[in-house]
């Protein structure tokens, strides 16, 4: 951290100057986003308390994966939801994207609005 000095000189420097570092066993470190997360396995994380303001240092590989959740609409799935409730097949594709591929749901969402 700074050349020439030892840890302990680091921590008694960092002491004075009012800064406390805490290491966190931590197995895994989730930053969610809007359309996808980070995620940080095995990392090293320290809470830093300067002052009264808290910050946390993360260290580590991280990977991204995507939040988009739509799944992969079946075609026996369409025809299933449009015997069940007589629509065509763009409204049945509808219900089922917004039901996220669920299919009693999707049914059951286009029943109530021939209600």
């Amino acid at each position: 951290m700074f050349p020439g000095m030892n840890k302990r000189q680091v921590a008694q420097m960092m002491k004075k100057m009012g800064v406390q570092q805490v290491e966190i066993d931590a197995r895994q470190v989730i930053i969610l986003l809007d359309n996808e997360k980070i995620v940080i396995d095995n990392p090293q994380v320290s809470k830093v308390n300067m002052m009264g303001q808290q910050t946390y240092q993360i260290v580590g590989e991280e990977r991204v994966e995507s939040l988009d959740s739509t799944p992969e609409i079946e075609e026996d799935d369409i025809s299933t939801v449009m015997e069940q409730t007589g629509v065509d097949e763009d409204k049945a594709k509808d219900a089922l994207e917004k039901s996220k591929g669920d299919i009693a749901q999707a049914i059951m969402e286009l029943s109530e609005q021939d209600q």
